[in-house]
């Protein structure tokens, strides 16, 4: 009865968390609703007027951006901002031939009068994080907007955020992420459905009450001097974004999110290429978790209720490992209820989690309705997407869970970045990326293997008990077989 004992504990511990968790989201649902009631006008610089208009600088990072290189400078090119205060930087850390042909480009540029500067490095010390922090040495903006090379913002993006910086707290603008390939497949949709959930309700849920949210890493605009305050852009977490924007906060700065400021990219369409973002993501969460839980906990200046909304926020990725717990564990709970008949009333009290799942379907239902629509026709719509996308998701728990366990035990790894595509009218096309990974990572096999222990898991539903049967757990191990099986199998059938 030890080993049965071990597995309920560490079982329940995991759906209390997750519990915890859910109440969390509800909770910003709650905070986004009431935001919309409450649109407050604030006070904007006047870009009509030159004495009133800031310097900017535009910051690119790049690293072998060969397919979507010349799009972007093309579409940072047409900004629509004074010329004499708009400054470009292309923080070029390629090590292929897009040195050369990135240079021939901007010297294009430069010809037709742009301020545009090529700032290449000797080595990656820092990644990211060391790009942005040796171009912040010579910009000459006193707002520094920055933009991933699958980023395509609008010609009067800075007219809409600049703006804002009117008011000397605020040290940070974002602007919500838009889909270019939204409807490419059934991944680009999942991949879309989880981050619009993610740039309304927790940006706007923790936002609109004074929360700590997060720059995204692209497609926003912080003050130089916030960045200089809070320490400058450090590159010891695979999300130098997060942290950043969690040192600026715990120094007091503000920060304002765009809902209605869109700015489009394009999604993964490879699993190889989500998978490498997924993990860097997850990883550089918990990594975020462990530098700043102390810092969050002992401030001050923020309330009970931001230092709890913060701790959820840095442990978000932590969430994968509560479900995969879940998944793993719900096959010898099965039989250890239909074995132990005396614990009937503990399975009845457990039942009531089930609630977990319904907080996660009305929230995201309502973040869906407001992209596509209310009706009968998009509910069913939205029914059949929460099953694929909490599938899916669950398919990835074991690879992100590895991620996060990485994360809190203090791995470090090398920042992998995610391969851009510039996706044509052939519909694979991507395949022939020269970024992509060739080899098949082992965290696949284990894959495979889960999608099998769920196909016993769904067996189990017919076999166990006396009275024909216990049904309880089937749809959530048929989830679990068909996300585990789309990860698996998508992952050896890219590579071929």
């Amino acid at each position: 009865m030890i080993l049965e004992t071990i597995i309920i504990v560490v079982y329940t511990i995991a759906l209390l968390l997750i519990f915890m968790y859910a109440l969390a989201q509800l909770n910003l649902l709650f905070n986004y609703l009431s935001s919309k009631k409450n649109n407050a006008s604030c006070e904007t610089f006047n870009l009509s007027n030159p004495a009133e208009t800031p310097f900017v600088t535009i910051q690119l990072p790049v690293y072998n951006e060969m397919y979507v290189m010349e799009r972007l400078l093309d579409n940072i090119a047409e900004i629509d901002y004074p010329k004499d205060k708009l400054e470009i930087q292309v923080l070029d850390d390629s090590t292929d031939e897009t040195v050369e042909t990135t240079k021939n480009q901007i010297n294009k540029l430069k010809a037709k009068g742009l301020d545009i500067q090529h700032i290449t490095r000797t080595n990656r010390q820092g990644f990211k994080a060391g790009a942005l922090k040796e171009g912040l040495k010579t910009a000459k903006g006193d707002f520094i907007a920055i933009f991933d090379a699958d980023f395509l913002p609008k010609k009067d993006w800075l007219k809409r955020t600049i703006p804002y910086f009117k008011d000397d707290n605020i040290g940070v603008v974002q602007t919500r992420w838009g889909h270019l390939n939204r409807n490419y497949s059934v991944l680009t949709k999942i991949q879309a459905f989880a981050l619009d959930a993610h740039f309304t309700l927790e940006q706007v849920g923790r936002n609109s009450k004074g929360h700590f949210i997060n720059f995204n890493g692209t497609a926003g605009v912080w003050r130089k001097s916030c960045i200089i305050d809070a320490g400058n852009w450090e590159g010891d977490t695979l999300t130098e974004d997060l942290d950043l924007s969690y040192r600026a906060q715990l120094k007091n700065w503000k920060f304002k999110y765009l809902e209605d400021v869109e700015t489009p990219a394009e999604l993964p369409v490879a699993i190889s290429a989500a998978r490498s973002q997924q993990f860097r993501w997850n990883k550089g969460g918990a990594e975020n978790f462990r530098k700043m839980m102390w810092k969050v906990l002992k401030n001050k200046n923020i309330s009970a209720k931001t230092k709890a909304h913060g701790l959820l926020h840095l442990l978000n990725s932590t969430m994968f490992l509560n479900i995969l717990i879940v998944a793993v564990l719900s096959i010898p709970m099965l039989y250890i209820k239909n074995e132990y008949t005396h614990l009937k009333a503990y399975f009845l009290v457990m039942s009531f989690f089930v609630i977990s799942t319904v907080i996660f379907f009305v929230c995201y239902w309502i973040m869906y309705r407001k992209t596509y629509g209310g009706g009968i026709k998009n509910f069913m719509n939205y029914i059949g997407m929460f099953f694929v996308f909490f599938s899916i998701a669950m398919g990835f728990s074991l690879h992100n869970s590895i991620a996060v366990l990485e994360g809190h035990l203090g791995k470090k790894s090398e920042f992998v970045r995610t391969p851009k595509f510039n996706i044509n009218t052939i519909k694979d096309s991507w395949k022939n990326n020269k970024y992509l990974k060739k080899t098949i990572s082992m965290h696949v096999v284990f894959e495979g293997l889960l999608m099998l222990y769920f196909a016993f898991g769904m067996y189990s539903a017919f076999v166990v008990g006396d009275q024909g049967g216990d049904f309880g757990l089937f749809p959530f191990h048929l989830m679990l077989f068909l996300g585990f099986g789309y990860v698996f199998i998508k992952s050896l059938t890219s590579k071929i």
